[in-house]
């Protein structure tokens, strides 16, 4: 019996052992050969608030892009370098944890005011200080999902700052998007025979339709409207855990932040969609979409493109992808950002 005792607080040392060390097990982002290289992660005062910021590229002198995650609240920074490995041959990617999201959540912080007017604020100035830091005038704003709301609002505050915007599985007018993204889940899940399912999202129909809710994120990814090429990169538990960006701590702040963001953040835009937000860029602007897309409707970003005022925009499709084209399709996006940033310039 006490040997068993023994045992079993041995064990328990151990486990408490473990998790302490993979609380706060340090981070970093593997290292990228280069004289010119640059590959850091390090958490810098952004506006007032403690922002976790990855900067990587093969050359400090290539153009640099600014990635605005979605959400709200799923930072890219555990899985970008395994997506982005093509991109950072030509370009320079700085991601970053927004507000409240990720490594940029602090338990201790009052965040009583996040609002998406905040977020835009941190934005423009994060660009200033990445402008600052790689010695650049202009930089390749790169938006996806709900950070395009914030990304082409920034583009529009201070158009100075950018050389052209780039909205990834674009956000539009929010209603006609759910609406859209509930019909086909509800339409797969028919074909599928899932009635209970049908049932349940059809019962949804009335609050889509007055802006007091989104299609539940989980029925879309069931049916294939979040990704078809790849598992779906966000809310990855495991995923978060194994890279080497993000330690035990990290997770947790990961998922709490994302709760309390989109509680935060999603009701506001619902009901402030952005085509009575952002009618006019005064600089290139270009949608990329994937063809499966439910979770921002490709059609509804489409009709948003085409009310959209700009001198240069283009609307790109990606026909084997849903809500992750630069991921699904890396090879193809690779391509086709050189070829539009890197190849015209030469």
């Amino acid at each position: 019996m006490k040997r068993l005792k023994k045992i079993v607080t041995y064990l328990a040392i151990v486990i408490v052992l473990v998790l302490v060390i993979a609380l706060f097990f340090p981070t970093w982002t593997s290292n990228i050969k280069g004289d010119n290289s640059i590959s850091t992660l390090e958490q810098v005062q952004i506006n007032g608030s403690g922002h976790e910021i990855m900067i990587r590229g093969n050359d400090k002198d290539n153009p640099v892009i600014i990635v605005v995650h979605g959400g709200p609240g799923s930072p890219e920074i555990p899985y970008a370098d395994q997506y982005n490995d093509l991109l950072e041959a030509n370009f320079t990617v700085v991601n970053y944890d927004q507000r409240a999201s990720g490594k940029s959540h602090h338990f201790f912080e009052d965040y009583s005011n996040l609002s998406t007017d905040l977020l835009v604020e941190d934005l423009l100035a994060l660009t200033d200080y990445i402008a600052e830091s790689l010695d650049k005038e202009k930089v390749i704003l790169m938006s996806h999902s709900s950070g395009t709301y914030i990304g082409i609002q920034a583009a529009y505050k201070s158009p100075e700052k950018y050389e052209a915007y780039v909205g990834i599985g674009q956000m539009s007018d929010t209603r006609e998007s759910e609406i859209e993204s509930l019909n086909f889940c509800i339409t797969q899940a028919q074909k599928a025979g899932n009635m209970d399912d049908a049932l349940y999202l059809q019962g949804l129909t009335e609050q889509i339709k007055h802006g007091d809710t989104v299609t539940p994120r989980e029925y879309v990814m069931k049916y294939g409207g979040s990704t078809r090429l790849i598992d779906n990169p966000d809310g990855d538990t495991l995923g978060v855990l194994l890279s080497s960006e993000y330690n035990l701590l990290d997770a947790i702040r990961y998922h709490y932040g994302m709760g309390y963001s989109q509680e935060k953040l999603v009701p506001h835009m619902l009901q402030n969609p952005l085509p009575q937000l952002v009618t006019k860029l005064e600089i290139p602007l270009y949608f990329v979409m994937g063809t499966y897309d439910y979770m921002t409707s490709r059609h509804a970003a489409k009709n948003y493109f085409d009310m959209l005022e700009a001198e240069q925009k283009e609307f790109i499709a990606f026909e084997k992808s849903a809500h992750y084209p630069q991921f699904e399709e890396k090879e193809k996006f690779n391509e086709w950002m050189s070829a539009t940033f890197i190849n015209n310039e030469k």
